[in-house]
């Protein structure tokens, strides 16, 4: 069989509607970790992914998460020789919350239902619809090829990427060896654009971190006492607005992006984002750093956002001075930022401008910053594949704008990382009504049927992850 005929077959897995079949039996699991549904997280590993593993001849292992009460993982590999490349993938089976009450469209999180071009559930785009994709590409080019890849395959899948992944660093960290490859490939997350196939090699790094200010015990009446005590309020935004500007540009220097390598400003010259969120609304053109693009403020920038900001109580205002009043912000940062600097560097120059009573709290542990460099050997061979299967120049973005567990593979392992987004910015991740598009992920069959062929075909980068 030749690979147009791998890719034939693949595509008619998509339109005789067993893609549909697979995917709303998985997407039927509520698979919901920030619920703890430890039942059906496991089920999802023991029922679906590992059997679909098995008919592709993996040997299949549940590994204990060694964090309390958190999610396991399953760990599969598939070895045909030492002289051929190894590639790891990855997946989710894990879901954000139903949210079944605010669903509009479809069925609701957890029966899928198709609209025209629209494949609504829970999990459909991320991350079940994307892993499917994948192991149905790469089961369909294994019987194409007689049951002979020509690459080894290792297989990771994780039940707690939407809590942050917990217990994943350490396991890679023990199964080092069991996890050792060549290449990293693996899909989550939206193109740049619907209708373009686009690389990601990285991700930005993400910090969580909270400014509060406690002024006193108690509200006090904002007409007896205004003008004579301190607003926590005023004082916070002020301290806020020395740190970011009105139109989003950071004004404190250690929070500031190094300077873009000559190969990502090229690699970004040609990425035009235009499509805003699904209502429809424009991207803000003027806001940022003022001297990116858009596509650089947003995978090749750092940048403060605040998330919420309280003070008093905003649903039912008094006429009182609020004692106390708290902001939750967030900053992500690209690779070669220090992003331990952060919290020390906000303290001194708050400290500095007559904010010392503002305290700096770091929320959570930070997701690190990855991004491999747009001309690895891995890139280009990625590139041409995807180009060959699809007559278009997929987009290549050095870092995703978001945060992936990436830094496990990329630093820990020590893997040149390639990601395949199979959705797009409109699916509503995270929000009642996701859906994948049926267009994307039928182009996405053939993309990935295309890469495995091209992975067992001998021309791929040196090997270079095989010594222990």
């Amino acid at each position: 069989m030749r690979r147009t005929d791998a890719i034939e077959t693949v595509l008619s897995y998509f339109d005789d509607g067993q893609f549909i079949t697979d995917l709303a039996r998985r997407i039927a699991y509520e698979t919901e970790s920030q619920e703890r549904r430890s039942d059906q997280l496991r089920a999802y590993l023991d029922e679906e992914v590992a059997p679909a593993l098995a008919r592709m001849q993996f040997k299949v292992r549940c590994v204990a998460n060694p964090v309390e009460s958190a999610s396991p993982f399953l760990i599969a590999e598939r070895w045909e020789s030492d002289d051929v490349p190894t590639v790891l993938m990855y997946g989710h089976g894990d879901v954000v919350r139903g949210q079944a009450r605010d669903w509009t469209k479809g069925n609701g999180p957890w029966r899928l239902s198709v609209d025209a071009d629209r494949i609504y559930g829970r999990g459909a785009a991320d991350n079940k619809g994307q892993h499917t994709i994948n192991l149905a590409a790469l089961e369909i080019v294994l019987k194409a090829r007689n049951g002979v890849l020509g690459f080894n395959v290792k297989y990771l899948m994780e039940m707690g990427e939407e809590l942050g992944s917990p217990g994943l660093r350490e396991v890679a960290l023990a199964e080092q060896d069991s996890l050792r490859a060549d290449v990293f490939i693996a899909s989550d997350g939206p193109r740049l654009r619907m209708d373009t196939p686009m690389l990601f090699l990285g991700s930005r790094g993400v910090l969580n971190f909270t400014l509060r200010l406690r002024s006193r015990q108690g509200a006090h009446h904002s007409g007896n006492w205004g003008g004579l005590l301190a607003n926590p309020a005023v004082v916070l935004v002020n301290a806020l607005a020395s740190l970011v500007d009105r139109r989003g540009r950071i004004l404190l220097d250690a929070l500031r992006s190094p300077a873009l390598a000559p190969a990502v400003r090229e690699a970004l010259s040609d990425c035009d984002v235009t499509e805003g969120p699904e209502d429809g609304a424009a991207i803000d053109r003027d806001w940022g750093e003022p001297d990116c693009t858009p596509a650089e403020r947003v995978f090749a920038s750092n940048t403060l956002e605040i998330l919420a900001l309280e003070a008093g109580n905003p649903a039912k205002p008094v006429n009182a001075i609020p004692a106390a009043a708290v902001a939750h912000c967030q900053m992500r940062f690209i690779a070669g930022t220090d992003w331990r600097e952060f919290a020390p560097s906000i303290r001194r120059h708050l400290q500095a401008n007559g904010f010392e009573a503002v305290e700096v709290e770091v929320r959570d542990t930070p997701m690190t910053a990855t991004m491999l460099s747009p001309d690895h050997p891995w890139v280009a061979w990625a590139a041409n594949s995807i180009q060959s299967t699809t007559g278009i120049k997929p987009t290549i973005v050095p870092s995703t704008g978001g945060s992936l567990p990436n830094d496990v593979f990329s630093e820990l392992l020590g893997l040149p990382t390639i990601w395949i987004p199979h959705s797009y910015g409109g699916c509503s991740q995270h929000a009642p009504n996701e859906h994948l598009m049926s267009s994307v992920a039928r182009e996405a069959l053939a993309i990935m049927a295309g890469l495995f062929w091209d992975l067992g075909e001998g021309q791929t980068p040196p090997m270079q992850r095989r010594a222990a």
